[in-house]
């Protein structure tokens, strides 16, 4: 079955849609949506080759879909390699702006990289809040 052709029976029946605001834009939540937007070309389900980024306890997991596996594979069509805590930003950047650059999905690219990147910053420790300075009478004395 064709990608456009599973788009057009998932587009409005679909569980993984979130219809917020009647006239904003319409989100959806399926495994692989890099953006978390209703559409086509970041559909997880619909599109042959998908590229699903999530946090893990050992780090940011990367998940590949191979374009060429059949329906009844599901294990063994799915590439998963794991980024591991600590490891460096660039380090992380790299290895999803390397997907790209081999041609797998290379206009998936900057959602790639931004999901990456939010999730590398979900992961660093925050730091404390410096004290409040004293101001006015309580300043002087």
């Amino acid at each position: 079955m064709s990608t456009d052709l599973q788009w057009l029976l998932l587009r409005k029946y679909n569980s993984f849609v979130v219809k917020k605001v009647s006239e904003g834009p319409i989100f959806s939540t399926e495994p692989g949506n890099l953006r978390n937007l209703h559409s086509h070309k970041y559909s997880g389900l619909a599109n042959t080759k998908t590229i699903d980024i999530k946090d893990s306890p050992s780090g940011i997991q990367v998940t590949i879909k191979k374009s060429k596996a059949s329906p009844q594979q599901v294990r063994t069509a799915r590439t998963t390699f794991t980024i591991r805590n600590r490891s460096g930003g660039r380090r992380a950047l790299g290895v999803v702006a390397g997907l790209a650059k081999k041609g797998y999905r290379p206009d998936l690219r900057a959602a790639a990289l931004g999901r990456t990147s939010a999730l590398i910053a979900t992961q660093k420790e925050k730091k404390p809040s410096p004290p409040r300075k004293a101001r006015g009478k309580k300043a002087t004395a």
